[in-house]
């Protein structure tokens, strides 16, 4: 779980900053890869001692979330070397959704295991 809450941490920072900023930076795409790093090594952790993938809301979500965050990932880095200046000021609205997307399957255990 700290490894899980290290990835909102970091990758809240780069996306925040990023749309405070106005501007895709470098840095930001540093802060949404290591978001990504600690989300698929703690998605990795979990499923070893979970004894695999549950194909349930949570998990279908998640994997969603963690595909999500590799697109955006790459589309950053993209967007960087082009240097596009309308694409670089724009990109916050892609990051903004990634980030909600990935807020349910982060969020779903504590408010879903409430419910049992």
């Amino acid at each position: 779980m700290v490894i899980i809450t290290l990835a909102l941490v970091f990758y809240s920072i780069g996306v925040w900053s990023e749309r405070i900023a106005g501007l895709l930076k470098p840095w930001h795409l540093i802060f949404f890869i290591t978001g990504l790093i600690c989300d698929t090594w703690g998605t990795g952790l979990i499923m070893e001692m979970a004894g695999g993938l549950s194909f349930d809301l949570h998990g279908i979500s998640g994997l969603l979330a963690i595909i999500l965050m590799f697109i955006h990932a790459l589309w950053a880095a993209l967007v960087l070397m082009r240097n596009d200046e309308n694409a670089l000021h724009n990109f916050h609205k892609f990051s903004l959704l990634v980030w909600l997307i990935w807020l349910f399957p982060y969020f779903s255990p504590m408010v879903l295991g409430s419910f049992r």
